[in-house]
């Protein structure tokens, strides 16, 4: 993931990060299976596409990880600064260590913090796509749309055939990645981790990228066959995509990526944008969540 480092706030002080040796050995290991990965790829010729589910997920974490690392490496250039850098990442273990150095405890803390403030976009999300509605000429696409923002206003846990009915909104205007105003693009940013202090054309080629990421692991899992993932890998895949998995039991984030695939697999290159607005409109009433 790629974080934005501001309104931080340190752990509680009874959390301590993992021993560096552990968190090192665990990174080692990560280091090493990327490597593996990358020369059977090189030796087979293989594109990354072609990868089973677990190597494709891999290979995109440890990359999230490296740029996050990349402040901390920074940090430590200037002679001396060793102390100043432990300092730091006692203080702020959330925002400058990768997930290697965090306890399980911290896991799910830091995953529902920023759960939290990806949260705090959805309505601003679902504002701008009824405002959008009302500038499409089309009156039945118009309609469909409306009532799909009246439904996910109302609480209601959408269905697959009411997203699929607006999907050509999302491909070109009003509502197509590269066609967005800017300040719809921003608001989806926090939604991947990614920061929204970027200019425009920058944000949608990245928001592009990303999106498109998460529709061939999608694609992957679907060749890997659901069933074959387990109740770890099942919260992450849910979590990556945009639902609160904290109180959801495994039966219920397999139910809810199940619908997901359902949706997603269906999708063309050129429809990220709605992919990117189902991980509001099929997330934030699943199974059934108050208005925040």
């Amino acid at each position: 993931m790629e974080y934005d480092l501001s309104g931080s706030k340190h752990v509680s002080a009874h959390l301590v990060w993992r021993p560096d040796n552990q968190g090192f050995r665990l990174l080692f290991q990560d280091a090493q299976e990327v490597r593996r990965i990358k020369t059977r790829m090189l030796t087979d010729n293989k594109d990354h596409l072609t990868l089973p589910y677990h190597e494709m997920e891999k290979l995109r974490q440890f990359r999230r990880d490296m740029i996050k690392a990349i402040p901390l490496v920074i940090i430590s250039i200037p002679p001396f600064a060793n102390y100043l850098v432990f300092i730091l990442m006692y203080l702020y273990p959330r925002q400058l260590l990768i997930r290697h150095f965090w306890t399980p405890q911290q896991l799910v803390e830091f995953q529902g913090v920023y759960h939290t403030q990806r949260a705090h976009h959805h309505w601003a999300i679902v504002k701008g796509l009824e405002r959008t509605a009302t500038s499409v000429q089309d009156s039945r696409l118009k309609s469909h749309l409306m009532e799909l923002c009246s439904k996910v206003r109302s609480g209601v846990h959408p269905v697959v055939s009411d997203v699929h009915a607006v999907r050509t909104l999302f491909s070109g205007p009003p509502l197509g990645v590269r066609r967005m105003y800017a300040d719809q693009m921003r608001q989806l940013c926090p939604l991947l981790f990614l920061t929204p202090r970027l200019p425009a054309f920058l944000i949608s080629r990245r928001l592009n990228r990303h999106a498109l990421e998460l529709m061939q692991l999608d694609r992957a899992i679907v060749r890997l066959g659901l069933h074959q993932l387990n109740d770890v890998e099942l919260r992450e895949a849910c979590y990556a995509r945009g639902l609160n998995t904290d109180r959801l039991s495994p039966g219920q984030c397999r139910e809810w990526l199940t619908q997901w695939l359902q949706f997603s697999t269906h999708l063309k290159e050129s429809e990220t944008s709605l992919y990117l607005h189902c991980m509001v409109l099929l997330t934030v009433n699943y199974p059934k969540h108050p208005h925040h």
